[in-house]
């Protein structure tokens, strides 16, 4: 028979022994979620830094610090040429070109298409409508520009303080910023509100370019102008038909079997339509009626017809509008130039 005293012995250490051993093991264990999960921390981590960096890389991107160069403009409500600095005259530019109630990443975007356009410009002859300057005042030919007299007369004091600032602001943040391509600065074309889809710039001005290309605009839909209609007599239809072209073969009855549209641009626009005899192109019918763009149909009813036009303005380039939904939904100035100007990036010259 075993000696008792060792058995109880055996016991004693036993009973000591097993919480040790098990609290040790699941301190291992513990320790190794511990460890497992300190490095998915650091990679998580090490993963926010590195988008981080990149976020910073391309926000901070002067690199350039000059003062930034004055400009000669033609004023054409002044009807003289005046000398101004190109941060100013972006101010005023901006104001002119877009609400201050947009978004500041919009407002910067639409700030560095405005400075592209004119050191685009000054890489090319002046026009003959003002040859000793770069850019004028009027909108129908450069960029729309409101002076800061011009403009605190117009919305007065409180509007410039609390409205005005913020397009100073968004002028001040892109100093010297513009879009390029092939190192060089392209022609920023831009416009209100596409239709859904931005226009190929060879199928509305002939002139193709790289960066001018279609692209989805989804957001349009926010703009009050992405619908419009305008309702007409057949009469009135065919009357200003003959105005434009005195030997069309055009009546009023049965109109809609004289209408036909022949083709249309990746956008949607109408590229040509016939009508009686001839052949027109789309942005002819669009200014021959004050069409809001050349994306239209025409639903007929009897002896009237009804134009149902979808976007405003020429379509290529920068929707201002489609900036705007971009922003809202988040992003930065740079994505909102990247997606309308293709294979673009920011530059910074001065």
């Amino acid at each position: 028979m075993k000696n008792p005293i060792l058995i109880i012995l055996c016991l004693v250490v036993c009973s000591v022994a097993a919480p040790i051993l098990i609290t040790a093991v699941s301190y291992s264990e513990t320790e190794l979620s511990s460890s497992s999960n300190k490095v998915t921390v650091a990679k998580a981590d090490k993963e926010e830094n590195k988008t981080d960096v990149k976020s910073e890389k391309v926000l901070n991107l002067e690199t350039v610090d000059k003062e930034s160069p004055k400009i000669d403009i033609y004023n054409h409500k002044l009807g003289k040429y005046q000398k101004i600095d190109l941060e100013e005259y972006l101010s005023g530019v901006l104001a002119g070109e877009m609400s201050p109630d947009f978004d500041i990443e919009a407002l910067r975007a639409q700030a560095i298409a405005a400075r592209t356009y004119v050191m685009y410009k000054m890489d090319r002859p002046y026009p003959s409508r003002h040859k000793k300057a770069v850019v004028c005042t009027d909108f129908k030919h450069c960029q729309e520009y409101k002076s800061y007299s011009e403009l605190q007369k117009i919305n007065g004091k409180e509007w410039m303080k609390n409205r005005y600032s913020k397009i100073q602001e968004a002028v001040k943040s892109t100093k010297g910023q513009i879009i390029a391509y092939d190192d060089k600065a392209i022609l920023p074309l831009y416009f209100s509100t596409s239709s859904g889809k931005t226009e190929n710039s060879e199928e509305v001005f002939s002139a193709s370019y790289p960066y001018l290309k279609s692209v989805d605009s989804p957001y349009d839909k926010i703009s009050p102008k992405f619908v419009s209609n305008i309702k007409m007599s057949n009469k009135e239809f065919v009357s200003s038909m003959k105005r434009t072209n005195s030997s069309i073969s055009l009546s009023e009855q049965n109109l809609d079997n004289q209408i036909s549209v022949v083709e249309k641009s990746k956008g949607g626009a109408v590229d040509k339509i016939k009508i009686g005899n001839k052949t027109f192109a789309g942005t002819d019918i669009r200014t021959i009626f004050g069409l809001n763009s050349a994306n239209f149909e025409i639903v007929f009813n009897g002896e009237n017809l009804e134009f149902n036009v979808k976007g405003y303005g020429h379509g290529v380039g920068m929707s201002q509008w489609g900036a705007e939904g971009m922003a809202k939904d988040g992003s930065k100035y740079y994505e909102i130039l990247s997606h309308y100007y293709s294979n673009t990036s920011i530059k910074d010259i001065y």
